[in-house]
């Protein structure tokens, strides 16, 4: 008996070692893509981006300036595809897309679904191919409302123009016993701000051909207003440029500088499934 322990206790750490060599290799070659994109990279392959809005807070914080990788969800040539790190969009991935509503906007929201998958939202819980998910990941900052925080259910009363149409699509045509299906090429993508995310619950599902890249770097993050990144009014930009002028050095967040943003595996999301029978989660 003592002799299986130890054999136990030996393979345990074993295992543990091996995660732990290949976390690091991981993060070399994280280090080693975007080394490489900085020195060689153009808009073809790197894309600049600024978060004027707080739909991904926490992970993603208003005034974080990011580095966006346009080659790793591109299509694979005959060649390239050999010896490129091409990949598609997976469970619990960051990607930036265009907005289906308008195609002028870019957004950037986390992979909750791919085709084929059912999904349902009850109490705040998200519900993949019936296994509740713990996202920890997820904030909230306003209490509970019942028709935001439970999907699908009826239309929003605020939705207008093409992403009425697009959300009223999705609930007639692809919902299935209360679950919606992501339908082929597409994918369903929420912002981790759940309480204040204009995400695919409103206006549907993300075309594979839509998508961009995903983020790969925080190079710059500077505490300013929605108001200030995202408005295209002169006023709007000159009192940008002034507030960075005033206050480049007490509003820079110098400990997000140089972040590697890394997606939640879907490995994780299994590992921190809830359990069927947990109840819901307070408001």
């Amino acid at each position: 008996m003592a002799e299986d322990t130890a054999t136990v206790r030996t393979g345990q750490s074993e295992e543990k070692a091996t995660e732990k060599r290949e976390q690091a290799r991981n993060s070399i070659a994280e280090w080693a893509v975007t080394i490489l994109l900085l020195l060689f990279g153009t808009t073809t392959l790197v894309q600049a981006f600024v978060i004027p809005t707080g739909s991904m807070e926490d992970t993603l914080l208003i005034g974080d300036h990011l580095l966006v990788d346009k080659l790793a969800y591109s299509a694979p040539g005959p060649i390239s595809k050999y010896v490129m790190p091409y990949e598609e969009p997976k469970h619990g991935d960051i990607i930036v897309f265009r907005y289906p509503g308008d195609i002028t906007q870019t957004f950037v929201k986390r992979v909750i679904g791919l085709p084929g998958d059912h999904l349902k939202m009850v109490h705040r819980t998200v519900y993949r191919n019936g296994v509740p998910l713990n996202e920890p990941y997820t904030y909230h900052k306003f209490p509970y409302d019942e028709s935001r925080d439970n999907f699908p259910g009826a239309p929003s009363p605020f939705a207008e123009g093409l992403q009425a149409q697009l959300q009223r699509e999705m609930l007639e045509h692809n919902v299935v016993n209360g679950e919606v299906v992501v339908p082929p090429n597409s994918f369903f993508a929420m912002g981790d701000n759940r309480d204040n995310s204009l995400d695919s619950r409103y206006w549907g599902f993300v075309p594979r051909d839509n998508i961009i890249g995903k983020p790969l770097l925080i190079y710059w993050s500077y505490k300013a207003s929605t108001e200030d990144l995202a408005g295209s009014s002169i006023g709007s930009l000159v009192h940008h440029m002034v507030d960075l002028g005033e206050h480049f050095f007490t509003r820079t967040r110098w400990s997000r500088t140089l972040r590697i943003i890394r997606g939640f595996p879907d490995s994780q999301l299994a590992d921190h499934a809830l359990p069927i029978n947990k109840g819901n989660p307070d408001p």
